[in-house]
């Protein structure tokens, strides 16, 4: 059954502030959670459009019946294709991306995206073989047998931000020319291997693996596992990639709220965020405007919002979200 908790709801609702014949775009729809607020909000002559790219997530909203909650399997990355293809309702006055890892995704059988279960190397986000043009859609074990060792330290240290990024990726490179690594098991038991400077990182005799994370706040595979979901489904350069087509196809005064889980995210929101928002991107010492680049977004939330207390404690995964939210402004 899919299951997923969407997070700050109530806030999403207040900053995006819905109201009725409006129109939204939820990129990220997952199992609608914020989407159906913003439907009911937008009743009854508006329309939210929701995106998603695994079809488990569309096939559960499909189910829900939400009158007017359009749905699309695709790829959040080509938005103005997808409006212009599939949703002929303007302005658009709101735009929602929720860059959270699905909790369905990761419980989901013969995904592997957890370490915690056996399951064979794949992460990508739709269960498709091919895109649309026919190209083969890599999973996260052609990446660990096939990539070089240098790359495979770049992903690693750059997506997952592992400190020991080149001594994990010469062990793997090195186990994979005795035979190939197939499980979320065998590559998390070569990284629990390198963490604990072992040659195996499992219990002796037990055959389970071994926990060295015991007075740490985290597996020693996350950012690892991390790295290769990222890479897998292109999460970084598919966020750089939308950012200006929210700008572009939203309404003045309409507001994008984006909300992120790790760094890596909300470092590339953040800085598109001050970039939009300012009028001159000159050096200082420019005594003149040179470049004539004009403002436009307003920064409405000066920090990120975060999750109210009793939010984190009713559902765990939610603590690590900031929701930064802008506007578009009425340039003429």
């Amino acid at each position: 059954m899919y299951h997923h908790t969407s997070v700050l709801k109530k806030e999403v609702i207040k900053y995006l502030n819905p109201v009725p014949g409006q129109n939204f775009i939820d990129c990220t729809l997952g199992g609608a959670g914020h989407a159906e607020e913003l439907a009911k909000k937008v009743l009854p002559l508006g329309q939210v459009l929701g995106i998603d790219l695994d079809e488990e997530s569309i096939k559960h909203v499909k189910s829900k019946k939400i009158p007017n909650l359009v749905v699309v399997n695709a790829n959040y990355k080509d938005l103005e294709k997808i409006i212009h293809g599939k949703f002929n309702h303007h302005p658009i006055n709101g735009i929602l991306l929720d860059l959270g890892f699905s909790q369905a995704q990761l419980t989901s059988p013969n995904r592997g995206f957890s370490f915690r279960k056996e399951e064979e190397l794949d992460m990508r986000f739709t269960r498709k073989q091919e895109t649309e043009d026919g190209r083969r859609i890599i999973t996260a074990k052609d990446i660990i047998n096939t990539w070089p060792e240098g790359e495979l330290t770049r992903i690693f240290k750059q997506y997952g931000e592992e400190p020991n990024a080149k001594k994990i990726a010469k062990a793997i490179v090195r186990a994979r020319k005795i035979q190939p690594i197939n499980t979320t098991f065998e590559l998390s038991k070569i990284v629990v291997g390198q963490k604990n400077n072992k040659k195996s990182g499992f219990s002796k005799g037990s055959g389970k693996l071994r926990s060295v994370c015991q007075k740490r706040s985290i597996h020693p595979a996350t950012r690892v596992f991390q790295a290769l979901r990222i890479e897998t489904n292109n999460e970084l350069k598919n966020l750089k990639q939308i950012l200006p087509q929210c700008v572009r196809v939203l309404e003045p005064g309409g507001r994008l709220g984006i909300i992120s889980f790790h760094s890596l995210e909300d470092r590339i929101v953040k800085q598109f965020f001050v970039h939009e928002s300012r009028d001159c991107l000159c050096p200082p010492a420019f005594p003149i405007c040179r470049c004539g680049h004009e403002a436009a977004l307003k920064i409405i939330t000066k920090k990120p919002i975060t999750p109210a207390a009793q939010e984190v404690k009713d559902n765990p995964r939610s603590r690590s979200a900031k929701f930064r939210v802008v506007e578009k402004k009425n340039n003429k």
